[in-house]
């Protein structure tokens, strides 16, 4: 190595910072928790998935309780899975969800080992249920695990209804506060997002309303809190929507679009780069 570099490397003086969880656990608790919902298998051993479980809850006691108090940590670790019946069950519907609507899936193994949208959707859904409890930032990384994996942004904080089916799904972003209802259905590169950003906004409704029934096409950009999308209305491809739209609206933009044959097309002989 190059003298230079190497005494420039030496030189370097790293800052601790102190982080108080295991990220990398926390991750594994991710695809843990996924996977005794879902095992692939013929027929579910009930005593590895109840390891699995238990290597999962013990994960998140123990980060819980560095990031708060032993008390608060297992009291959250038991509320979550109490409800960990209940997500499963929802999941599955959801999964049938995506079975119904896309023509590409041919079964609901399929839609679960294989859907970026259905990956992303129930890891939210187990965020969501830790941010409702108050734990602090073990939602957010679990969030962020399903955006490195499957390049979909959902803060832990939204809140999703029933059998939202997320279509490719790539570069879809979902803001903190932002509410969509039952039925909805979501294209790639979809923004919900808030119309400007202040720290002062936190914990103030930035993000749209998404009712029920709703169809939003891709690389669409929906912002504001006050924003609100009627039940059942279509949001063309490439629309920006800063206002509220009324129910079983059409919402698109006026694209001038030619086509011409280049068949035969001779080009100049004289040209200048």
């Amino acid at each position: 190595m190059n003298k230079n570099i190497q005494k420039l490397i030496y030189e370097f003086q790293p800052q601790a910072i102190h982080i108080p969880v295991e990220k990398c656990k926390l991750e594994e608790t991710v695809d843990l928790l996924f996977n005794a919902m879902f095992p692939v298998c013929a027929e579910p051993d009930v005593n590895h998935i109840r390891k699995m479980l238990e290597k999962a809850a013990n994960t998140l006691l123990k980060n819980m309780a560095n990031l708060t108090d032993r008390d608060f940590a297992e009291s959250a670790t038991a509320n979550f899975f109490e409800k960990f019946p209940q997500l499963r069950d929802r999941l599955y519907e959801d999964a049938h969800c995506y079975l119904q609507n896309d023509p590409a899936a041919k079964s609901l193994e399929e839609v679960i080992l294989a859907y970026p949208g259905f990956f992303a959707l129930s890891v939210h859904r187990m965020a969501h249920e830790l941010h409702v409890l108050e734990v602090p930032l073990i939602p957010r990384l679990f969030s962020e695990y399903a955006h490195a994996k499957v390049g979909i942004d959902i803060h832990p904080g939204a809140k999703i209804g029933k059998n939202l089916f997320m279509d490719h799904g790539t570069g879809i972003v979902i803001g903190e506060t932002t509410e969509i209802g039952d039925n909805v259905k979501i294209y790639q590169g979809v923004t919900l997002g808030a119309l400007y950003l202040e720290k002062k906004l936190s914990g103030v409704k930035r993000h749209p309303t998404v009712e029920d029934n709703v169809v939003i096409y891709s690389n669409a950009t929906i912002l504001g809190g006050e924003t609100v999308i009627g039940h059942d209305s279509t949001i063309g491809g490439g629309a920006w929507v800063t206002q509220s739209v009324i129910p079983y609206s059409l919402v698109y933009n006026a694209v001038d679009v030619k086509v011409k044959t280049v068949k035969n097309f001779v080009p100049p002989n004289d040209f200048v780069i």
